[in-house]
């Protein structure tokens, strides 16, 4: 009952209509409870609509305090040997710390009465990150970074330089006109990361030539950096998913080599393009290249 209880919660095959439905649900009432918090924020719609909106939240915490129960004791099926193994598991994971910290919000009120409303309303937000559960982009953004470390490590190392020599020579150019603004290369900073960030607020402008000149090239700097940096975001999320299909791909062939699919190679197979977040057309292309070049 717990595995079952742990497949259903989990993300969901097309063949587990339970489990799929369990997912829309969930995602539903996640969306649900971020927008309540986003539209509580509205001063018309909160004073109009202030108690349906508590009555939500308040069917919102019953239900991912469920979930969180539900998740922690099937968590337990992981391991034979121990139910705790798996079920501390769950709780010190990403996944785990993120239903937790979307319901503690909501009980630290009682526990601790005069903590600040806002910070509280602030980590309610969090519940948007239980999405998660249903999708790999931050698994696969975090396992992105990893892979390409050493260059991100590398474009960081370009940024860091540009931002502190852009902001140097903004103050020594600039700090004696604008001694409000550029007090100090510190506050330079700000504006340096502002600039080669592109986005450009217009709070700290340049008025000398020279500071100008300096505004400029920090410009291009900064499309040239990010331009880099995008480059290998792309890069890196291109080759994560080419790896995932060679896995796939990998384990299709080691299932077809004896000519026939067995039950549990195909629930392997499932397993994989879940875990993966493949595509049926995906699994579908990669079905007729192993059968072309067989």
């Amino acid at each position: 009952m717990r595995r079952r209880t742990m497949q259903i919660l989990d993300k969901g095959d097309q063949n587990d209509k339970p489990s799929l439905w369990c997912d829309r649900i969930i995602t539903l009432v996640i969306l649900l409870s971020v927008g309540e918090v986003i539209l509580e924020s509205v001063d018309f719609i909160g004073n109009a609509y202030g108690n349906e909106l508590k009555a939500f939240e308040t069917f919102a915490i019953i239900f991912f305090s469920i979930e969180f129960l539900l998740r922690f004791w099937s968590s337990g099926s992981r391991y034979n040997d121990s139910d705790w193994k798996g079920r501390k598991e769950y709780v010190m994971s990403f996944h785990g710390l993120i239903d937790l910290i979307s319901i503690l919000p909501f009980y630290f009120q009682f526990l601790v009465p005069g903590l600040n409303l806002i910070i509280l309303r602030i980590l309610r937000l969090t519940r948007l990150l239980k999405l998660s559960h249903y999708s790999t982009a931050l698994e696969d953004l975090a396992a992105a970074i990893y892979a390409e470390r050493r260059s991100f490590s590398a474009v960081l190392y370009l940024l860091s330089i540009a931002i502190v020599a852009s902001s140097s020579l903004m103050y020594y150019a600039e700090a004696a006109v604008q001694p409000d603004k550029l007090a100090s290369i510190p506050h330079a900073i700000y504006w340096s990361i502002i600039t080669l960030t592109t986005v450009g607020y217009g709070d700290v402008s340049p008025i000398t030539v020279a500071g100008k000149i300096i505004a400029a090239v920090t410009a291009f700097l900064g499309v040239a950096t990010l331009a880099i940096f995008s480059g290998i975001v792309a890069t890196s999320f291109s080759n994560q998913l080419a790896r995932k299909k060679a896995i796939y791909e990998r384990q299709l062939r080691e299932s077809l080599s004896d000519g026939i699919l067995d039950e549990k190679e195909v629930q392997l197979l499932e397993s994989l393009q879940s875990e993966f977040g493949l595509s049926d057309e995906m699994v579908a292309e990669i079905a007729r290249q192993v059968k072309y070049k067989k």
